[in-house]
């Protein structure tokens, strides 16, 4: 079985982990910088410097992995993985105009530049061509997962920005990262054994997978947002706390530290001053809640791998196992 293979993500890099979709994942690079026919240059040289700013390509490599687990064709596995890494693009374009964030992983947002008129048109823009991606792979299915992808993160944005005063912060916080980071992981999963005709129950381990190795995701990345270097991350530490959002750090200190007044301010959504905000980052990053956090971090993680315990054995398979691990490892 998969899990019996789990690369020692210790031992080797992250080009070692997604070697079995590399050469997709240079198709994909070279799908994305494709020309639309009369596209106008001025969207040419954005995509350009939005895919220059990109990560890791984790989720296309999930779509890739996911697919050659079930033998998918490789030009429509391409097609779905580039449809899943230009709507992560694309929802970046619009955070960061929301957020007013000027910088993502040291390098110029392109709100920084654009107006804000010009880079939802932009954003608009990507948002069609990962649609048009999508279309390529012929699945009348992926392309609902898509859309139901779409609706989920768009959704989950207008919470985040108009909330229930109801609401709970703890409940909040998991379903806003489903939203805003799981959901693509299960995008890229599910999609891909869909291409490759996977049985229902191997959707379901994939659904699976995606959604609490995304969770775990997100979590790490709420982690480094405290404990992470800012010539790492490219942000202050503590971004998040300073635009009044509440992360799974804090939430863990919150209980650790019952009776700190500063952290339940913040928790009833009360207005703080820079002071406040920078005794809290330093109180959260000095406790032990960052270690609480990621070890939830690895539960998710763990549980991410218990559900491909039953998918063919191969080492795609066993990339997306190592891919979990590296996960809540990484150092960004």
């Amino acid at each position: 079985m998969a899990a019996s293979s789990v690369l020692p993500v210790a031992a080797v890099s992250l080009a070692d982990i997604l070697s079995p979709a590399q050469s997709g994942l240079d198709a994909v690079s070279v799908r994305l910088t494709e020309v639309a026919p009369d596209q106008h240059p001025a969207l040419t040289a954005a995509t350009g410097q939005l895919l220059k700013a990109g990560g890791k390509r984790l989720r296309p490599a999930l779509a890739l992995l996911s697919c050659q687990i079930f033998d998918a064709d490789s030009d429509l596995a391409v097609a779905l993985a580039a449809a899943v890494e230009m709507l992560h693009t694309a929802t970046l374009v619009h955070d960061d105009l929301i957020d007013g964030s000027l910088l993502r992983r040291g390098i110029a947002t392109l709100n920084s530049n654009w107006s804000p008129d010009a880079t939802v048109l932009t954003g608009d823009y990507l948002f069609a061509r990962a649609a048009s991606f999508a279309a390529q792979t012929g699945s009348v299915r992926v392309m609902e997962l898509f859309a139901n992808t779409l609706i989920v993160i768009v959704n989950g944005e207008i919470q985040q920005k108009y909330p229930n005063g109801k609401s709970v912060p703890g409940a909040d916080y998991y379903k806003r990262i489903y939203a805003k980071t799981a959901s693509l992981f299960v995008l890229a999963a599910e999609a891909g054994g869909e291409l490759g005709g996977a049985a229902p129950a191997d959707l379901d381990a994939l659904r699976t997978y995606g959604r609490e190795v995304g969770t775990a995701f997100q979590i790490v990345d709420d982690v480094l947002d405290f404990s992470g270097s800012a010539d790492r991350t490219g942000k202050t530490a503590g971004s998040d706390l300073r635009h009044g959002l509440i992360t799974l750090p804090l939430l863990h200190y919150a209980k650790l530290r019952p009776q700190d007044a500063d952290a339940q301010a913040v928790l009833r959504g009360e207005t703080v001053d820079r002071v406040l905000t920078d005794r809290l980052v330093s109180a959260v990053c000095n406790s032990a809640a960052i270690r609480s956090s990621l070890n939830e971090a690895r539960e998710f993680a763990r549980r991410g791998q218990a559900a491909l315990q039953n998918l063919p054995d191969c080492s795609a398979a066993v990339s997306l196992q190592a891919i979990a691990e590296f996960i809540v490892d990484r150092d960004l």
